[in-house]
């Protein structure tokens, strides 16, 4: 009874990782193309979905102590070795994994992106209120110096 509730978790939670991933591909896209009204909605989109794949890590962890198995693979690897469905219960397992790692390197990525944007953001910031000075060349083509910082309002 275990084996197959596990096995129902397994399967429940393969198919809320790979909507996890299109929607971490989606918000990659709109973080790429600044389109912050639908990385809102994505960001919304994603909260339940994590929720969900964390209770139900919670369930099977419940599910293997519940038959006196730790909540790891070897626990998962000693109650498939008993049960009529365990070698499907380590494919599906393996497969959810490969999926959750698949998110995370793609959550990852768009983490990369976010803090590309946040410099390139701040940059400009700076620039335009002159506490920064873009590297700028004279006519001889040496550094050119800047000698008054003027505010943004009299820029």
């Amino acid at each position: 009874m275990h084996d197959t509730s596990l096995l129902h978790l397994f399967t429940s939670d393969i198919g809320i990782a790979e909507q996890l991933l299109e929607l971490i591909d989606a918000e990659f896209q709109a973080l790429d193309e600044r389109d912050l009204t639908r990385l809102d909605k994505l960001l919304g989109d994603k909260q339940p979905l994590l929720a969900q794949l964390q209770q139900h890590g919670t369930e099977r962890s419940q599910l293997l102590h519940a038959v006196g198995l730790s909540a790891d693979r070897e626990g998962l690897a000693s109650l498939a070795a008993r049960s009529s469905i365990g070698a499907e219960l380590l494919t599906r397992s393996e497969e959810l994994s490969e999926l959750l790692q698949r998110c995370q390197d793609a959550n990852l990525r768009n983490g990369r992106l976010i803090r590309a944007n946040k410099a390139t953001v701040s940059s400009l910031l700076g620039i335009l209120r002159g506490g920064e000075t873009p590297g700028l060349y004279d006519s001889r083509g040496s550094a050119a110096r800047i000698a008054q910082h003027r505010p943004l309002s009299q820029a």
